[in-house]
């Protein structure tokens, strides 16, 4: 943008330049055309008072000169005058008025070679007798004043045509920057116009190319992963899941896993009527969801043609009966023409899992607790319970409110970080993970008291508790840059707002280090809330960059990423555990990658565990990653 600036200031003034030439020329030309025709007047006038002369000589001599001489040489102007005759002089005539030398014009000519009679004439030059009268000073001043009119209107085109490819080269450095959208909004005044018209129509071939895009990124996604009756997730998208809420093969919270199961025996003529079977299995999974609304990382997937799964992790176990009790009763208000026996039909079996049980294990004990409730012979439910409930863990809403409301006062929150590396094996950055100390001194998960912060409604008191020890206690000590979660209660609290706005205006330096991090599923529940793209389009004004995580959990599009302009994109860990023999989760990746070539986006992975995910996901394109195989968690 700086050299077409410097070219086009030089353009202009190349343009003024030779204008201002071309208008002296002409103006030179003009004046020298009446100088040489006033003078040329002048000497056709002494030419002919010459030829008079001489004819008076010849028929007269110098007789009676003095009758009519004086006057003419008078009319002419003759200021002085000399008729010599071989250098003697035969008559003289000279003015009363006396004019400066400098401006006397003297000519001598030999008017008769014959007799070798000559004449001098002093005139006043020509130049000084004219004077202009008042309608050539009006035509001088219509003319000066109709260039002028013209030299402004010429330059204000030739500065708004290349104003025009200005606004061209604008919207090429956009295009180049990858800011699509502004390219698209500052297509009103470019010049010219076709190369304008032809950008903008490129733009929104591009644009959509790449919703095509996305579209088919989803398209991928969801005949990977997706039923493809009920539109929900899969067998292979719920094992996913599972395996990403373990570490090292272990679960890293409590909760409950649902299977719900249809008795095959029960349904008569299933394949005599297909279309009606898929309408009442849709009605069963439509009435799921909205029970399940109020708790979060709920899985919900289609194990097979006749079984449902629910897993729901931070649920306690009088929570899980409750659970259990609505969804069987919900489910048996659907009516299905074809069932034979309307009292043993459809089957719920639970299994509460803790900490440390492994994945394979707690969907032996949900099968277990399923076929105890078959044995029922009843529409029931059963569930598995080994009696491992944490009595900490098991807190109600009123205990757990009590005890963070302590925690924040008393400041009993601590951090933690973990190496996030590039493709390179270089430090990129630090992501910040929290846990806080109970009474006894015990540590708590994040995993453990997140969900109930968030029931309880203090989240944007924790981050922003966090934020704060991130910029005030830990940035200030080393240069690094540090990543922290934000929840959609925290984007969305004007006090936090007001907070984190003064406090980045006031840390300039430090908002440039700072990387906050939202989970996918908040665009997927609040992708229209009016907050949620004002709060981060005012965090990224501010220097700070943005990052969104769990990306391809959900089995949807991803649009949002372009929408809200982010600097990273963070694979989910259901994505990456066993990378290298999954080919379908290799599929989704490279299609990911595709889709952010043209962004500014880092694709990046989180949960690597061994060197061979992370091998297979550096080949596939993937920035950076974080995880054990790369670093630990740590105290800052």
């Amino acid at each position: 943008m700086k050299l077409t600036k410097i070219l086009t200031k030089k353009l202009t003034s190349f343009w003024l330049v030779s204008l201002a030439a071309v208008a002296f020329v002409f103006l030179l030309s003009a004046l020298m055309s009446f100088v040489q025709l006033t003078y040329r007047f002048q000497q056709n006038k002494v030419a002919e008072l010459e030829s008079m002369i001489v004819t008076h000589y010849q028929l007269h001599g110098t007789d009676q000169l003095d009758t009519w001489l004086p006057a003419v040489l008078k009319a002419y102007h003759v200021v002085q005058f000399q008729l010599l005759l071989d250098q003697q002089a035969l008559y003289s005539y000279q003015t009363d008025a006396h004019s400066s030398a400098s401006g006397l014009t003297l000519y001598h000519h030999i008017i008769d070679p014959q007799s070798a009679l000559t004449v001098k004439f002093e005139l006043p030059s020509p130049l000084n007798n004219y004077q202009f009268s008042w309608y050539e000073l009006l035509i001088l001043f219509i003319g000066f004043g109709a260039i002028s009119v013209f030299v402004r209107y010429g330059l204000k085109w030739i500065t708004h045509e290349l104003d025009g490819v200005e606004l061209l080269a604008l919207r090429s450095k956009m295009i180049i920057d990858g800011d699509i959208q502004g390219a698209k909004l500052s297509a009103a005044k470019g010049r010219p116009r076709l190369i304008n018209r032809a950008i903008s129509k490129l733009i929104n071939d591009l644009e959509d190319a790449q919703q095509e895009r996305g579209r088919l990124d989803q398209f991928i996604r969801a005949n990977t992963f997706l039923d493809p009756v009920t539109e929900i997730g899969n067998r292979l998208y719920f094992e996913n899941r599972l395996a990403a809420l373990s570490h090292d093969n272990k679960m890293v919270a409590y909760g409950v896993v649902f299977l719900l199961e249809f008795d095959d025996d029960a349904l008569m003529n299933v394949q005599a009527d297909i279309e009606a079977n898929k309408a009442f299995i849709t009605q069963i999974v439509a009435i799921i969801p909205p029970l399940v609304s109020d708790y979060t990382d709920v899985i919900f997937a289609r194990r097979s043609a006749l079984q449902l799964a629910v897993v729901v992790p931070q649920l306690s176990l009088a929570e899980a009966d409750l659970l259990a009790d609505r969804l069987i009763r919900r489910c048996l208000l659907v009516k299905h023409h074809q069932i034979a026996n309307h009292d043993n039909y459809l089957h719920l079996g639970a299994a509460f899992y803790k900490a440390g049980d492994q994945p394979s294990q707690i969907i032996e004990e949900a099968e277990m607790a399923l076929r105890a409730a078959q044995l029922q012979r009843l529409n029931t439910w059963f569930m598995y319970d080994k009696g491992a409930v944490d009595k900490e863990m098991a807190k109600g809403s009123v205990r757990w409110r009590s005890f963070l409301e302590y925690a924040l006062v008393n400041k009993r929150f601590f951090l933690l970080h973990q190496p996030v590396l590039d493709s390179d094996n270089s430090l990129l950055h630090y992501e910040i993970f929290s846990r806080v100390r109970d009474n006894q001194n015990t540590e708590i998960r994040a995993t453990l008291f997140i969900p109930m912060a968030n029931k309880c409604g203090l989240m944007p008191q924790v981050e922003r508790m966090i934020v704060e020890q991130v910029l005030f206690n830990v940035m200030p000590k080393n240069d690094a840059i540090y990543c922290v979660n934000l929840s959609m209660d925290t984007l969305t609290s004007r006090a936090f707002i007001r907070w984190i706005q003064s406090a980045l205006l006031e840390h300039r330096p430090l908002a440039t280090r700072l990387i906050f991090e939202v989970s996918e599923d908040i665009f997927i529940k609040h992708q229209q809330h009016p907050q949620l793209a004002k709060t981060l389009t005012m965090l990224s004004k501010m220097g700070a960059k943005l990052s969104v995580d769990h990306v391809g959990k959900q089995v949807v599009g991803t649009h949002y990423i372009q929408t809200y302009d982010f600097d990273f994109v963070k694979l989910d860990r259901s994505i990456i555990r066993q990378v290298h023999e999954r080919p379908e989760n290799q599929l989704y990746i490279r299609s990911l990658i595709g889709g952010l070539l043209r962004s500014k986006a880092q694709v990046m992975a989180e949960g690597v565990e061994i060197f061979e995910e992370w091998q297979t996901l550096k080949i596939l394109g993937v920035s950076a990653a974080q995880g054990p195989f790369l670093g630990d968690i740590a105290l800052v």
